[in-house]
């Protein structure tokens, strides 16, 4: 069953004859007439009582008839709705984990707006185990994800890296420390995202080769807790360098970590045999440009502890 079939059944019963229906549609009545055979062969009943030059419903056009008229009325509506909003432009569906989607995604869209590239992007923010399962299930065009990663049916590529910080209370000992080391968190307690969390993992990485395993004091679902956590003194973290933001809460003190600063590595991770549709090219060419012109390990660290008070 067709929508123009429906629109010529709704003809014949409103005029009542075939010949007026086919002028009302603008189709030779042969062809209209042959439709409707069509229609009445796929239901197995007859729709018009054939009366001479009157066309008259039967049981089961009478049913017919209320149904063709809100599936027409459904389909217009439709149709006007989608020629009266913006164009979506093409789909992609972009996975990305916590530490990144907040900070990378809107710079992508921003530039994306700035320079008038449309497509219809979906997101979903989870950790990097979850996000890779999704990949390989082909429900992801692409994600973001912090390396390594080692499934080998995924392409890598590499976008940026950045420096990890330490992230204190304003009134912690290492807010004003001239030197910061990961040794120097040997006896602290840490503040960390869940055990699913890459950055979580590099943390305890980075702790492992200072001799020491990090006591965990609170484990967090979001980024914002850790950092509200941090800010009132109840542990230290590490975070990322983009994690910084201008609504961080009251008391956050970020410093850099002294000599070689650890760092993380963000990528740009699809399924090696999914195609890339035409939404999945124009994220990856924004997600470069956007790296591109302005390198992350660029952007200056400003220490916000304040300065050592004098020896004079």
């Amino acid at each position: 069953m067709e929508l123009y079939q429906l629109r010529y059944f709704l003809a014949v019963a409103e005029t009542g004859n075939f010949t007026k229906a086919a002028q009302r549609s603008f189709v030779a009545q042969p062809s209209l007439s042959q439709q409707i055979l069509n229609l009445e062969e796929e239901f197995g009943q007859k729709l018009f009582h054939r009366l001479g030059r009157k066309a008259v419903l039967t049981e089961a056009g009478k049913t017919l008839l209320a149904g063709a008229r809100r599936i027409l009325a459904e389909a217009e509506q439709t149709v006007g709705e989608l020629k009266n909003s913006p164009r979506l432009g093409p789909k992609v569906v972009v996975g990305a984990i916590p530490t990144v989607a907040p900070f990378f995604l809107p710079a992508i869209l921003a530039h994306c707006r700035s320079n008038d590239i449309n497509f219809n992007l979906q997101t979903q923010e989870n950790f990097t185990r979850p996000l890779v399962e999704l990949l390989l299930e082909g429900k992801l065009d692409w994600a973001l994800l912090s390396l390594p990663l080692t499934e080998p049916h995924l392409l890598i590529e590499k976008l940026y890296s950045e420096p990890l910080l330490l992230a204190v209370g304003a009134d912690h000992r290492l807010a004003t420390a001239a030197d910061i080391s990961f040794a120097d968190l040997r006896d602290e307690i840490f503040i960390m995202l869940g055990d699913a969390s890459t950055l979580a993992s590099q943390t305890q990485l980075y702790c492992g080769d200072n001799d020491f395993e990090p006591r965990i004091g609170h484990r967090c679902g979001q980024l914002s807790t850790v950092k509200s956590f941090t800010a009132l003194g109840l542990g230290v973290s590490v975070l990322p360098q983009s994690a910084r933001s201008a609504t961080d809460p009251a008391g956050l003190v970020f410093r850099k970590f002294t000599g070689s600063s650890p760092t993380r590595d963000i990528a740009l991770v699809r399924h090696r045999r999914r195609q890339l549709s035409e939404g999945a090219q124009l994220f990856a060419e924004a997600a470069r440009a956007v790296v591109g012109p302005i390198p992350l390990a660029q952007i200056k660290i400003i220490d916000r502890a304040p300065p050592l008070p004098s020896s004079s």
